[in-house]
C-alpha cells in the first residue's frame, strides 16, 4: 500500500497552453462584442488584454472560418483591423445615413471613452466622474455630467433675433 502524499502526474505544458489560447480567444470575443472593430490602437485603454500578437492569431483564425471580417473599416489608422459582421452593417449604414442625431453623452468609465487614444485632445482618466460629450463621432465637450448638458442645452438653443 502506497505512503504518503502523492498526486498524478499531468503534462502542465500542454494544458497551460490550451487555457492560454481559450483565455486569448475568450479575450479576443469579449473586446469584438464591446467595441465592434478591433484594431492594434484601440487596446490603449485595455488594461489586462492579452498581447496585440496573441490576439491576432486568435483574429485571423476567426476570420478564416467566417465568424468575424478582416480589412480597413476605419481609416486613420495602420494594421490589420478586425470585425462583427454586424458592426460592418452599421458602419455601411451610418455612411449612407448622413443626417446627424445630435449629441451623445458618453461617462468618462466607459469603455467608450477612447478620447485622446482614438480621437485627437487629452486622455480623460476613467476614474474622473466626469463626461464627454460626442456628435457625429467628434468629442465636443467634456466635464461635469450637469455642466455638460447645461453647455449642449445652451448651445442647441435658438438665438433670438
Amino acid at each position: 500500500m502506497p505512503v504518503g502524499r502523492w498526486s498524478l502526474w499531468r503534462n502542465r505544458r500542454a494544458d497551460d497552453r490550451s487555457n492560454d489560447e481559450a483565455r486569448s480567444e475568450r479575450r479576443a470575443r469579449q473586446l469584438l462584442q464591446r467595441y465592434g472593430v478591433v484594431f492594434r490602437d484601440l487596446l490603449g485603454r485595455e488594461q489586462m488584454s492579452p498581447s496585440w500578437r496573441s490576439l491576432l492569431g486568435v483574429y485571423r483564425r476567426l476570420e478564416a472560418r467566417g465568424e468575424i471580417r478582416g480589412g480597413r473599416f476605419i481609416d486613420g489608422f495602420v494594421g490589420e483591423q478586425f470585425a462583427l459582421p454586424q458592426a460592418v452593417d452599421t458602419l455601411r449604414a451610418g455612411r449612407r445615413n448622413e443626417t446627424g442625431q445630435g449629441p451623445v453623452i458618453v461617462s468618462a468609465a466607459d469603455p467608450l471613452n477612447l478620447l485622446g487614444i482614438l480621437s485627437p485632445g487629452a486622455r480623460l482618466s476613467p476614474y474622473s466622474n466626469q463626461a464627454i460629450a460626442y456628435e457625429n463621432g467628434i468629442a465636443i465637450g467634456s466635464g461635469l455630467l450637469g455642466e455638460l448638458r447645461s453647455q449642449l442645452q445652451h448651445a442647441s438653443a435658438p438665438q433670438p433675433g
